[in-house]
């Protein structure tokens, strides 16, 4: 039942006093960056930035003001130049308040009151004394008096999707993930003080740590080989003897963030003053080059087959006799005409290698992944959440979409659509029916016949322009219409002006 740090009263505190001194120690290509806000004005809130950012008209902007925002006083071009997939970065703020918009303690208790969190599905309560990791799952509902006594007993507490839960979350995740066309996530980690709730480890991720509430004290360690820089995958738990020296020791306080790259080893554990609350957010997740080739070289292998006679000949008859290990030595010339011969076809795949097909596939899987948009009051009053069809004085009113020839029309937000040619036809994917909880729903998508094609590639070059209906290349004035009525329908498209009531 993982019941074991229930009842416990006293735990003695882990970690508790840090080095005289602590930075970078070593590695000059992994060696962490110290920034100081402390001179610069306090920024924009979070609440306002996000009132802000409706007002701005391309979603990718949006979405790159709002990573200036997370990571400043780094400029975008600095952090993807100098940090990104490279070292970490500290920011020490010296602002509390900065992110206080995201999320709290306050919030997190109020949705185990008023929702239906599970444990071990949105909840997990862990703890790391003497070397252990632990996790102390009940099954069902957390419930407040249960997870309460957890943490009271020196237990952490990590949301696996708080996005699922807090509505802001929710907007600034399904802003940034534009950002990185890639997934983002995140996990909200709130830890007593004095305590640790997981063993050293590396991550799969580009992690940006967000100290919300409280301080932490954090470790971070070079990767410990080349195999694992930028790992596919998240490491098992270390124990401090096989991880080496941190070359950064820190304090993370309110208003303070921590970057470091997927294959950062990190640990973190309270000071015995404060508990600690944060957010860490989360991307580029299985999104490298190897992992696109793994879906396009067999792709291309299979073209290759079916159209080149080269690639189905038969091997040489001989070929046992001077290629495998047991030969790798021989000075033999049939060896090297072999080598040759295998180098021209892996040379001559990239002739049938679907590129652009295979990171049309990605996109759709992306597609897949993402938090569905959060819609401004504006765009609500201009989609098909705010058309006033409605039940009124016993009678359905306003029923019909009004979309005529004149009406002009958008996309909703750049991303949320993609065009993909698939072996069936042609098929556009969309977000916006996509749930809050990750793969809830499958993916979400409609045919698009071929006549119709060149009028959705029209929205989406054109946008954030406005495009009249009439000016959507269909044969017929109908099929204009009838278009954009589905689209708007699955609210991808909103329209300048309110449609009217009739």
């Amino acid at each position: 039942m993982g019941l074991g740090k229930r009842g416990k009263r006293e735990r003695g505190q882990a970690n508790g006093k840090l080095p005289a001194t602590a930075g970078a120690l070593h590695g000059e290509s992994a060696t962490p960056t110290k920034r100081s806000a402390q001179l610069r004005p306090p920024g924009r809130s979070l609440r306002q930035l996000l009132r802000d950012l409706a007002n701005v008209p391309h979603s990718r902007q949006r979405a790159a003001q709002l990573l200036e925002w997370l990571i400043a006083p780094i400029s975008l071009q600095q952090f993807f130049g100098h940090y990104w997939e490279k070292k970490p970065l500290l920011i020490h703020r010296h602002s509390p308040g900065y992110y206080q918009d995201l999320f709290s303690t306050a919030e997190l208790d109020a949705i185990l009151r008023d929702q239906d969190v599970q444990f071990g599905v949105n909840l997990d309560v862990t703890s790391y004394e003497d070397g252990k990791r632990e996790t102390h799952n009940p099954v069902g509902r957390a419930m407040p008096a249960v997870v309460w006594d957890f943490y009271k007993n020196g237990c952490s507490l990590r949301m696996l999707n708080p996005q699922a839960f807090s509505s802001t979350v929710w907007h600034f995740l399904s802003i940034l993930q534009e950002q990185f066309n890639s997934m983002v996530g995140a996990n909200t980690y709130l830890t007593p003080a004095g305590t640790q709730g997981f063993a050293p480890h590396y991550d799969d991720i580009e992690a940006f740590v967000i100290q919300l509430e409280g301080k932490k004290h954090w470790r971070i360690y070079s990767p410990r080989n080349a195999a694992e820089v930028l790992p596919q995958l998240s490491s098992h738990n270390f124990n401090q003897t096989e991880i080496g020296e941190p070359i950064l020791e820190t304090v993370l306080e309110a208003g303070d963030l921590l970057y470091f790259p997927r294959g950062f080893i990190h640990q973190g554990d309270c000071l015995p003053d404060a508990h600690s609350l944060h957010i860490t957010v989360s991307s580029y997740q299985r999104n490298s080059w190897g992992d696109l080739l793994e879906k396009l070289l067999p792709a291309a292998l299979q073209m290759a087959i079916e159209e080149d006679v080269e690639y189905r000949q038969g091997l040489p008859v001989d070929y046992l006799e001077y290629m495998g290990i047991v030969n790798s030595d021989a000075a033999d010339p049939r060896r090297v005409a072999f080598m040759q011969k295998v180098s021209a076809l892996i040379t001559k795949l990239m002739d049938y290698a679907p590129v652009d097909a295979a990171v049309d596939q990605r996109a759709k899987a992306f597609l897949h992944d993402c938090l569905p948009p959060v819609f401004t009051e504006n765009e609500k009053a201009l989609s098909i959440y705010g058309h006033p069809a409605r039940w009124e004085n016993g009678n359905v009113q306003n029923v019909d979409v009004q979309i005529k020839e004149k009406t002009q029309v958008r996309l909703l937000r750049y991303g949320i659509v993609r065009l993909c040619n698939e072996r069936d036809g042609m098929f556009l994917y969309y977000t916006t029916e996509n749930s809050r909880v990750y793969h809830k729903e499958s993916s979400k998508y409609c045919e698009i016949e071929p006549e119709y094609i060149d009028s959705i590639e029209l929205l989406l070059s054109s946008y954030p322009k406005y495009v009249s209906v009439e000016d959507l290349p269909c044969a017929t004035l109908d099929d204009k219409i009838a278009l954009a009525t589905v689209l708007f329908e699955k609210g991808l498209l909103i329209t300048k002006n309110p449609l009217l009531s009739i």
